[in-house]
């Protein structure tokens, strides 16, 4: 599946040029052009966000405080502001990088290209097998074992269950897991994520009655306790 990049930036010329070169890159690009707009499209699981500082409204270190609370992917900040204060804030904030305006979009390429390599590698290396209270988890054998007992799921509930363990204690709602699992062409609808993970849990609880893995966030989606 392509990388998903969101931009946010309330300047939408510079948010198209960037857009377009890193389209141009085979990267899928979403743009938001406030802080509404950015934590809505937080639904479409971005793989890395672009993240501008002086917006109208809340600034960029407040949104990034707030994306943190659900997203764990790579946030570079890209600002006009300079000083040595304004990148520690932005990397306390939650931010990974902090690139200074004006900047050149072959830096910016390099500096996603380089996180998006960074998380792909923390990936294949911390989570091809998986200890989760008391289940153990095989992501390349694709296999779930509960009490060495082996369960067994369907193709698109491991799919799920790998969606959660990647994102732990992150609340996804079932759009972004429908996308994950079914991809963005997909002609079904969301609501099959709900049957999916009924069956989910009664496997688990079958196994292991006595502990809770996925927890139902009313009104917004699910999450994995990790």
């Amino acid at each position: 599946m392509e990388e998903k990049i969101l931009i946010v930036d309330d300047e939408k010329d510079i948010v198209s040029f960037i857009k377009d070169s890193l389209e141009d890159e085979g990267y899928t690009v979403f743009a938001a052009y406030n802080s509404a707009e950015a934590l809505h499209a937080l639904q479409k699981n971005p793989d890395l966000i672009v993240l501008d500082v002086m917006m109208p409204g809340m600034d960029g270190f407040e949104l990034c405080e707030k994306i943190r609370a659900s997203i764990s992917c790579p946030i570079l900040f890209v600002s006009a502001r300079k000083t040595e204060q304004d990148r520690i804030r932005g990397l306390m904030a939650g931010g990974d990088d902090y690139i200074e305006k004006p900047f050149s979009m072959k830096e910016l390429k390099i500096r996603i290209f380089a996180h998006l390599r960074r998380e792909k590698r923390i990936q294949t290396k911390s989570y091809k097998k998986l200890h989760h209270k008391n289940l153990i988890i095989d992501l390349e054998a694709c296999e779930v074992y509960c009490f060495e007992q082996k369960i067994a799921f369907t193709y698109r509930e491991l799919d799920i269950i790998r969606y959660f363990v990647l994102h732990p204690n992150q609340v996804a709602s079932r759009e972004q897991i429908y996308e994950y699992v079914w991809g963005l062409e997909a002609s079904g609808d969301s609501t099959t994520v709900t049957e999916h993970i009924k069956k989910i849990r009664a496997k688990l609880q079958s196994c292991d009655p006595d502990t809770s893995y996925i927890t139902t966030i009313w009104g917004v989606g699910y999450k994995w306790e990790s």
